[in-house]
């Protein structure tokens, strides 16, 4: 019984490496390979430019960043206020960082970041290129509710003198023109297949994963200009082990096979509604993702040669606004059903006409 409570000696030195190890090998490939500095961002050329001139000693405004996801805004705002305060002590004191999808309401900026811009700055931290400036980056700011971006709008004039609002989106539409007037605007814009090609076999490498060209340009393709979807698909495919093909990045991508594709268009051209409600109930518990169904759909919609540019552009247009409501948290279910619906009213209407 003694010896069961007694510690063996050299356990702990030899278990710490594997660890270690351990830690990192759970990071994700996404944080792991976030760009440390402005000039290490992909394909956002005048961006990067601005940032610099920043970093050597330029004024720096309010920053709106916007653009389709996974195109680097949150990294160059991070890697911004990291070559700003190299200190991470500086960071932690002078960079709030929130989530506006999580924290979106009035009180928060009534509380956490009017109560932050207010704070005492610490002017003895070393390595600190701004001696007086607070940032705050506040992520996914087109979530927020127009009653908290109103009052943002007050603290950004208040505190002008001592603190700086980095506000990133993915719809600058969204964003209320009283700030937008007061932010200097980047547009990020999506990536080239090029340049998704060379990170994806950069990371592959480095982490040991086989993967032919055929799976690396699915995986570009399916990304639509989406670096940080790309990294996690390659991530969870890696994991297994084996050598990665296209069918495997199809697979885990949630990517809806051209003939179940094909069936629906076929159900949508059925002039009887109870037989595209079957197909439908049939497609939804096969468990295929109705975005991705939507971004496939259009594609075939597209190719159809029968289709005149009318039809086409009213399915379209539908497409954009359940695209809309998928986004804002819609019932799947009823989006395709609307969307399948939709098509199928347009192609008989084009076939009387």
């Amino acid at each position: 019984m003694h010896s069961f409570f007694t510690k063996k000696t050299g356990t702990t030195s030899s278990t710490q490496p594997t660890k270690k190890a351990a830690y990192l090998e759970a990071i994700p490939w996404v944080e792991k390979y976030r760009p440390k500095k402005v000039s290490d961002l992909v394909f956002q050329d005048e961006v990067v430019a601005v940032l610099n001139k920043c970093i050597q000693g330029a004024d720096l405004p309010n920053l709106l960043f916007y653009g389709p996801p996974g195109t680097g805004k949150t990294s160059a705002a991070v890697a911004l206020c990291r070559q700003l305060f190299r200190n991470p002590d500086a960071y932690k004191d002078r960079v709030l960082e929130l989530n506006a999808s999580d924290e979106r309401g009035i009180e928060v900026v009534r509380t956490r970041i009017k109560n932050f811009a207010r704070q005492t700055v610490n002017t003895h931290l070393a390595n600190v290129a701004i001696p007086g400036l607070r940032i705050i980056i506040l992520d996914e700011a087109d979530a927020m509710t127009q009653s908290a971006q109103s009052a943002l709008r007050r603290t950004m004039e208040r505190e002008s003198t001592s603190t700086r609002f980095m506000l990133i989106c993915n719809y600058v539409s969204r964003i209320i023109e009283p700030l937008t007037s007061r932010c200097a605007k980047f547009r990020f814009k999506p990536l080239p297949n090029q340049a998704q090609t060379e990170r994806i076999k950069l990371i592959a490498e480095n982490e040991e994963v086989t993967i032919n060209d055929e799976a690396i340009n699915e995986l570009v393709e399916m990304s639509n200009g989406d670096l940080r979807k790309s990294i996690t698909i390659l991530q969870s495919i890696g994991s297994s082990g084996k050598s990665i093909t296209a069918q495997d990045v199809r697979e885990r991508a949630g990517f809806v096979p051209e003939e179940t594709i094909q069936e629906l268009v076929r159900a949508c051209e059925s002039p009887d509604f109870n037989d595209l409600f079957k197909f439908i109930k049939k497609f939804r518990s096969e468990g295929y993702g109705v975005y991705q169904t939507l971004l496939q759909l259009s594609d075939v919609i597209l190719a159809k040669q029968e289709l005149n540019s009318t039809t086409k552009a009213k399915i379209f247009q539908k497409m954009g606004e359940i695209e809309k409501h998928l986004i804002d948290g819609a019932s799947e279910y009823l989006a395709i059903l609307e969307m399948a619906t939709i098509i199928q009213q347009q192609m008989l209407e084009s076939e009387t006409n």
